[in-house]
């Protein structure tokens, strides 16, 4: 039986600036093999985000744009999943999770405040292996639905609405 990983995460998406961090679970087949965070076009992620932060209807062509985007705002990308055993994109098929570091990260990036969970399962990983980190009282922990199209019962007005907690937070 092989067990090494056959999911491995990007790098966050950061600046010193940011304050905001969104944290989804491990990105899909397409977003691996792109290489870009929610890469796959039916993900609601970045319409939402242009229309939250830039009340702009459509996201910017070029993913260079869109994490530039993010970090205007102040906002950071990454994942509570480091690497994982997953077939397909689905979160309920993924298994033999490995979290990242949030304790090294959280000291390397102070002025990060606020954490966004883009989902049950990114939520539920990162309050499985950080519970010390859930008490610290210089960050608030947001849960919010998960933008994957696989979340149908949340149309994209309802998904608006449900994020525009960020705005309160920057």
């Amino acid at each position: 039986m092989n067990n090494k990983p056959n999911c491995i995460g990007f790098p966050p998406s950061i600046d010193e600036n940011c304050t905001i961090l969104i944290l989804g679970s491990m990105p899909g087949v397409t977003s691996l093999a792109q290489r870009q965070y929610y890469a796959y076009p039916q993900n609601r992620f970045w319409p939402l985000m242009a229309r939250l932060l830039e009340n702009r209807d459509a996201a910017p062509e070029k993913y260079e744009e869109r994490l530039a985007m993010l970090l205007r705002h102040h906002i950071a990308l990454w994942d509570s999943i480091d690497t994982c055993q997953r077939d397909g994109s689905l979160d309920t098929a993924i298994r033999d999770a490995a979290p990242n570091d949030f304790a090294a990260f959280f000291h390397q990036y102070p002025v990060l405040h606020t954490i966004c969970f883009n989902g049950a399962k990114s939520a539920q990983v990162f309050k499985r292996y950080n519970k010390e980190l859930l008490q610290s009282p210089r960050h608030q922990f947001l849960s919010l639905p998960s933008t994957s199209p696989a979340n149908a019962r949340w149309h994209f007005a309802m998904l608006l609405e449900a994020w525009k907690k960020i705005l309160h937070h920057k």
